[in-house]
């Protein structure tokens, strides 16, 4: 990626980004605090390496009572949030289909995915909506309208909750000066899949290689080839963030490298 100048397009803004420490969410932080904004970012464990520019909160955003403790934080230190980036997912759930999954799995999923999102916009919502001004991305994914068979039941079913769900509330709140828009990413190349690429190759006694021809033929394909880059995602959310997408909301937009076989 080159380094554009950006004009400090994004100077005097606070941003939010939820599993920030890592992977697309660590790229999105980073890209906002190369756009000039405060950026926060939260997470159950620290960042390994530390980011002075980063501002980190320790929350399991799975539980209310974190969601509500990253709210209070957040608002009576800067006084106000412009930039609500709902990264935080998570599919850990057990192989073998549905009888593999108990009520646990489910929930457990459920909170991560859609009520953490539900309650961050709860509670950011009426001090951006007092301002008129405001932008709220929900990254879903493409499970949410292409799901995988097998250990991604709940997580899909989340993630389309998800995109319903932020295309309902844009219809709220757009009218109130608060854009919101749902980013659903294809396949993203992070530490954690190539750590699960190398699981299944040691599995299956392949290379790294084949195991990710195998995913991608699993996805039915990826015409662009590969897996995308988190700076890649990254670069789209902080355009839609900036107020060059000003007329941008209510909208998912996919970005997958031509994953989604449909129109």
């Amino acid at each position: 990626m080159g380094h554009f100048n950006f004009n400090n397009e994004l100077s005097g803004k606070i941003a939010l980004v939820t599993g920030g420490t890592k992977g697309t969410g660590q790229a999105i932080a980073e890209r906002l605090v190369q756009a000039g904004a405060t950026v926060i970012i939260t997470a159950r464990n620290a960042p390994e390496k530390v980011n002075s520019s980063l501002h980190f909160i320790s929350a399991d955003l799975s539980k209310a009572e974190d969601a509500q403790k990253v709210i209070s934080e957040v608002l009576s230190t800067y006084g106000r949030l412009d930039i609500l980036v709902n990264n935080l997912g998570s599919s850990s759930t057990p192989a073998g289909g549905f009888s593999a999954l108990n009520d646990e799995d489910w929930i457990s999923t459920l909170q991560a995915n859609l009520l953490a999102p539900v309650r961050l916009d709860r509670g950011f919502l009426p001090q951006m909506i007092d301002r008129k001004s405001g932008v709220i991305i929900h990254i879903a994914s493409i499970q949410g309208i292409l799901p995988l068979y097998d250990s991604t039941l709940p997580y899909a079913a989340a993630k389309a909750g998800l995109i319903n769900y932020s295309k309902s509330l844009s219809n709220e709140v757009t009218p109130k000066g608060v854009r919101m828009l749902t980013v659903s990413p294809g396949w993203i190349n992070t530490t954690a899949s190539i750590a699960w690429l190398g699981e299944i190759a040691r599995n299956a006694n392949s290379t790294v290689a084949e195991a990710q021809q195998g995913v991608m033929d699993a996805l039915g394909g990826i015409p662009y080839g590969r897996p995308a880059e988190p700076e890649e995602v990254a670069e789209f959310v902080g355009f839609l963030v900036s107020p060059r997408a000003n007329y941008l909301t209510g909208t998912n937009f996919v970005i997958d490298g031509g994953t989604v076989p449909t129109i």
